[in-house]
Parts: C-alpha cells; structure tokens; sequence
C-alpha cells in the first residue's frame, strides 16, 4: 500500500486544518512574546519600573516556558492535543488580558510567568499532531510548516502591536491580544480532533503508522519519561537544541539593538533591517521540512534525514554569524544574518521533525518538550549573556563569536550523540533507577 493512495480526501482536509490552526496559534504565541517589548518604553513610565525591573519581567517569561515544557511535554502525550493546546490557549490569553490590567511590577511578574507557563504546550502538542496525523515521509514538511509560525510571526508582531498601542495604547495592546488568543482557542478545541476520537478506516490508520514501530502504546507512563533521560538520544537533542535557541534568541531579543548600535543604523532603518531575516527564518523553515522529506523518500534513515541537515545547518550558522560580526558592510550583515537564521529555521524544523520519529508514538511530545526544554535554557541565556559582553566590551563582535561557538557544540551534538531512535523494548529492558 502506498503512501499517496493511503491518504483519503478526509485525512487531507484533517491534516490541512489541523496545521493552518498550528500555524495561527503559534503566530499569535510568537506575537504575544513581543507585547513586553513593543510596549517597553510605556510601560516604564506608567508603572515606574526601572530598566532592570524590565529585564527581570523579560527572563520571567523565559525561564518559566523552560521549566513548564518537561510537565508540559508529558501532559500532551498522555491527554492529547485537542485538550492540552486549549487550556494552554485559554491560560496564556487569560495572562495577556491580565497584563493589561496589572497595577505593579509583581502582579506583571506573575502575569509573565503564567504567560511562560500557558505558551509550553504549544510546539509539544504541533509535534504529537504531526505524529499523529501524518506518515513518516510526511512528517518534515508538515513540521517545517507549522514551526513557520516562529518567524512569520516574529516579522508581523512588531508592526501589528506598534498600530495596536500607537491606537489604543499598551494595556489594551495586551487585552486584545489576549481576546485574539482566546477565539483561537475556541476554534481550536471546536475543530480539531484526536485520532481516537475519529472513526478511522483501516487503509487510514496505515497510512499514519506506516513505517512507525510495531511496538506502540497509547499511553505513556511516568516510567517511560523517566528512561527517556537514560538514552543519549535524548540528550543530544537536549545540547543541540540549546544552540539553536540560544543563537535564535541573540537575534530575536539583540538585532534591532545591534543594528543601531554596531552598525549606527536609523531607527527607521532598523526596523527594516530587522524584519528582513526573519522572513527568511520562514523561507528556512519550509525548506528543513521539505529537505527531510526527500531524504526520507530517498532511503536515509528517519533519524538521519533530520539530525544531519540540523547539525550541518548549525555549522552554517556559526559561519555566518562569525561573517556577519567581521564585515564591514550593513549590506553584507544583512545577508549574512539571513543567512545565518535561515540556516537556523532548518535546524528547528529538523529537530521538531526529529521528535516525531526518535521516540515511540506514545512519547512524542515529551521528547519535543526535554528538546525545548534544553533550546529555552539557551533562550534564556542568550540574551543576559550577549548584554553583558557586549557592557564589557562594547561590541557585539565578541558576543557573536560565542554564539557561534555554542552552535559548534550543538551541532556536533546532533551529529555524533544523537544516534539510533528510542524503541519501546529498549525502555521496557531498562532496570528501575537505585
């Protein structure tokens, strides 16, 4: 039976919905990241916070987004999508409309970390929809285009906020957001449904488990999280995705301000400039979906499609990072920061890809949420890491160089910890822990 004939009409329509709301969610996630940054300047002065007090509501978000994808992560695989991307919907909205409300800087403090808290089920639950609905030779694009939703919505975010605060100004900035999250949550929960609670033919069960171990569960079990940790696989997703984190958030958090001040670019200019790379970061993303595709379809292994072309995008990355810091052009910069996060978004399609195939069915989104987990340790200290050179030594031709030396690391972690994928007799062999 092939792949194609084995994808009825009704599985298309399912498949096609299910990624244009992972899409609009995941833009709107990536949108409401950026409200605490677009309405920076206002905030401070109607709160009286300092520039300091600014930082600390920005990692709050960070950290807690870290530390809520492994529950998180675990908590998609055992409820499923359709409940777990709802309340995580509902809970990250609810945080906006409450930002808009805040008095303090603590009550904004909580407001962050629940926003943190709600966003983590987000990518764990795309990649157990991928995995649910989609056959191994299908899985990288369908990655490649949801994860779009991380730079697509990076690019509109700054200009859709800008006319939302310049209008009605930052707190109702924040509660419309959140207004726009909960609708998307409704629709969500009103339309999409999990394998199991669709009558399936057999031809279109084969078509999703094709390829897929034989060995598969339903459920997972606290046990079988717990084992995921014990394989190397594992862990050499955890390290390569801390690079690539790491070097997408030196540029989400620092371009603008490297531009204006590396490169004494206008501020109008700047704005510009900065949008420019990451329209390529969607560009990038479609491709690492579509090139491990066709690996796949031309008899590389399912885990090999992915972590090479993430480990070898990785190396790209750091030499166009290490370019884009030693060229004296703005012209150049430009291009070679494209470069660099194009690269960058085929890293993250991969990965995301990888976590559809390296793990049993039933561990799919715990795996994609340890992964994020390691990327968003990065995340978090990319930008304290990349501010405190750039005090020190006042440029960022420094702070670049490291960032492209973590993504050395990372990529040789995919390319040579990263091995064969997790099977379900593998973890069952495992003795308990002492």
């Amino acid at each position: 039976m092939s792949t194609t004939m084995s994808r009825t009409p009704r599985l298309r329509t399912i498949q096609r919905s299910a990624l244009t709301m992972l899409v609009l969610s995941g833009a709107v996630n990536y949108i409401d990241r950026a409200t605490l940054a677009v309405g920076n300047p206002l905030i401070r002065k109607d709160l009286g916070l300092s520039v300091a007090d600014m930082g600390f509501l920005l990692s709050a978000f960070l950290w807690s987004y870290a530390f809520a994808q492994l529950p998180m992560g675990a908590m998609v695989d055992r409820f499923r999508p359709r409940i777990l991307l709802t309340v995580g919907l509902a809970l990250w909205s609810a945080a906006q409309v409450a930002s808009g409300l805040v008095g303090s800087f603590g009550q904004f403090y909580v407001a962050r970390i629940a926003l943190g808290i709600g966003e983590a089920p987000q990518f764990p639950s795309a990649s157990r929809v991928t995995r649910d609905w989609f056959n191994p030779r299908d899985r990288g694009l369908s990655s490649g285009i949801w994860n779009t939703a991380g730079p697509l919505g990076t690019a509109l975010g700054v200009p859709l906020l800008t006319v939302l605060m310049l209008n009605f100004g930052w707190r109702w900035m924040f509660i419309l957001m959140g207004i726009a999250g909960l609708v998307v949550a409704v629709i969500w929960y009103a339309v999409y449904r999990n394998p199991p609670e669709v009558a399936l033919t057999a031809e279109e069960n084969a078509y999703r488990t094709q390829g897929d171990a034989a060995d598969q569960r339903h459920h997972m079990t606290f046990r079988e999280w717990r084992m995921l940790f014990r394989f190397r696989t594992t862990w050499g997703m955890i390290v390569g995705y801390f690079g690539c984190i790491y070097m997408t958030w030196i540029y989400f958090a620092w371009l603008p301000g490297y531009f204006e001040i590396q490169r004494h670019m206008s501020v109008k200019y700047t704005g510009i400039a900065a949008a420019i790379p990451f329209a390529w970061g969607v560009v990038g993303s479609l491709c690492g979906g579509y090139l491990a595709d066709v690996l796949v379809r031309r008899g590389v292994g399912q885990v090999n499609s992915r972590k090479y072309p993430a480990g070898l995008a990785l190396i790209g990355t750091a030499a166009f990072t290490i370019a884009a810091a030693y060229v004296s052009s703005n012209n150049l910069a430009i291009a070679f920061i494209s470069a660099a996060i194009f690269l960058l978004y085929i890293t993250s399609t991969c990965s995301w890809a990888l976590s559809s195939v390296a793990v049993p069915p039933n561990l799919t989104a715990s795996v994609g949420a340890m992964q994020n987990f390691g990327g968003y340790l990065g995340g978090a200290l990319a930008p304290t890491v990349t501010g405190l050179i750039v005090a020190a030594t006042g440029s960022f031709v420094l702070a670049l160089v490291v960032g492209a030396v973590v993504s050395l690391v990372s990529a040789a972690s995919y390319l040579f910890v990263v091995k064969n994928p997790i099977t379900t007799a593998q973890i069952d062999r495992l003795p308990a822990a002492p």
